[in-house]
């Protein structure tokens, strides 16, 4: 099975990306976490982005803020699918990480979840994998399901609760 590495632009991203670290443990996808800075270490992010599909990645998940940069780096450096979390700043609440990350040129494609969106980047990278990994296709759809219960009982809690 293909890994998904998560790249955040600073070790203070880490509580963002818990979330998607957790939510691929679940779907029982390896992971490997590194802070790699598109603005201090260019070089390092690079050569990361350069090697992941040969290093046994079939997805890229990048955490940046400000700037945010980062997504935008490793995707010039690779064919593999780079997803970008905008995340919060103090600044400007995220909308500078946001615009920076969705506003790539032609021929280098971010995928962009919400500002702090990290679980549905691991969803979406979960996805990609399940394309090809039956495993994964079949915990997704677990997920869906058990999505479409959740709410359909809410649904009859709450006609419950107006028919009173």
């Amino acid at each position: 099975m293909k890994k998904v590495a998560i790249i955040m632009g600073s070790d203070s991203d880490f509580p963002i990306v818990k979330g998607a670290v957790d939510t691929l443990k679940e779907f029982g996808i390896e992971t490997e976490v590194r802070v790699m800075s598109a603005h201090r270490t260019p070089r390092q992010a690079c050569e990361f982005s350069a090697n992941a599909r040969a290093n046994g990645f079939g997805a890229i998940i990048a955490a940046a803020g400000k700037a945010a940069h980062l997504a935008g780096v490793l995707a010039a450096h690779t064919t593999l699918p780079v997803i970008g979390i905008p995340v919060k700043s103090s600044t400007l609440d995220g909308l500078d990480a946001l615009l920076a990350t969705v506003q790539m040129p032609k021929g280098i494609p971010v995928a962009t979840v919400a500002i702090d969106g990290a679980d549905n980047a691991a969803i979406l990278a979960a996805q990609i994998l399940g394309v090809s990994d039956e495993a994964v296709a079949q915990k997704l759809d677990a997920m869906k399901k058990d999505m479409e219960e959740g709410v359909l009982k809410k649904d009859r809690k709450l006609q419950e609760k107006l028919a009173d």
